[in-house]
C-alpha cells in the first residue's frame, strides 16, 4: 500500500514518450535469434542517454495471434523482456499484467522468432508501468524522490489524469514520461506533448 503524504509545491511540465510494443534481448537469445557474433545495429537514439531502436524486429507469437515486427531496443540487457500494451496482450492470447522492467515473476511468456532461430520465453511479458525518467538533480529541485508515485495529468484532446506514475530517478536518466500506446491513445496524445506534473506521494 501507498500513503499520499507528499505535494508537489508546484506544477511542473514534462515531455510524453509514448511507448509502442518492443522487446530487449539479453545476450544470449540475440545470438540465438540472429546468429553467433551478431551485433545489433543502431537505428535511432532513443530519449534516454544510451538507449536506442535497432534496425532489426523479432515476430512475437502468442496463443491467438502474432506480431510479425516488434522492434529492438538497445543496448543488450541481462534478462530478455517484452513490453506490450493491454490492448497487444488480448490480440496475443495472453494475461496482461503491468510491471515495473525487470520484475518478471509470474509473467507470460510468448514466442519469439527471429531469421536464425527462434525461443520460447517461459516468462517476461509485460505492460510497463507508467514512470517517469527524471536527472538527480531535477528530482531534487522539485522534490521528487526514487520509486515516488505521481499524479500526472495527460494534456490532450480527452485530458486524462494517471495515477502511480513512478519516479525513476538516476543520475543518466533524462526528463521523460514514458506511457504505453493505449494511454496516449486515450488522452489524444503523442510523443513530443507535454503532460503535467500535479502532485506527489511517496511509495511504501
Amino acid at each position: 500500500m501507498h500513503e499520499r503524504n507528499h505535494i508537489i509545491s508546484q506544477e511542473r511540465s514534462v515531455p510524453i514518450g509514448v511507448s509502442a510494443r518492443h522487446i530487449h534481448l539479453c545476450a544470449e537469445h540475440l545470438e540465438l535469434l540472429f546468429g553467433h557474433g551478431y551485433a545489433l545495429t543502431p537505428l535511432k537514439l532513443l530519449s534516454q542517454p544510451g538507449q536506442y531502436a535497432s534496425a532489426e524486429t523479432v515476430a512475437i507469437h502468442g496463443p491467438s495471434g502474432s506480431f510479425p515486427k516488434v522492434r529492438i531496443l538497445g543496448p543488450l540487457r541481462a534478462s530478455t523482456q517484452v513490453e506490450i500494451s493491454r490492448h497487444d496482450a488480448f490480440l496475443l492470447g495472453v494475461e496482461p499484467i503491468v510491471r515495473e522492467s525487470g520484475r518478471h515473476d509470474n509473467t507470460p511468456g510468448v514466442l519469439v522468432i527471429g531469421p536464425k532461430g527462434q525461443l520460447q520465453l517461459e516468462r517476461g511479458t509485460i505492460i510497463a508501468a507508467r514512470h517517469l525518467h527524471i536527472h538527480t538533480s531535477e528530482a531534487s529541485a522539485w522534490g521528487i524522490r526514487d520509486k515516488e508515485l505521481l499524479l500526472v495529468r495527460l494534456n490532450g484532446d480527452r485530458p486524462l489524469i494517471l495515477e502511480d506514475v513512478i519516479a525513476r530517478v538516476s543520475d543518466k536518466s533524462a526528463l521523460d514520461l514514458h506511457i504505453d500506446t493505449d494511454e496516449a491513445n486515450a488522452a489524444g496524445v503523442k510523443t513530443g506533448d507535454r503532460a503535467t506534473i500535479i502532485r506527489g506521494y511517496e511509495y511504501k
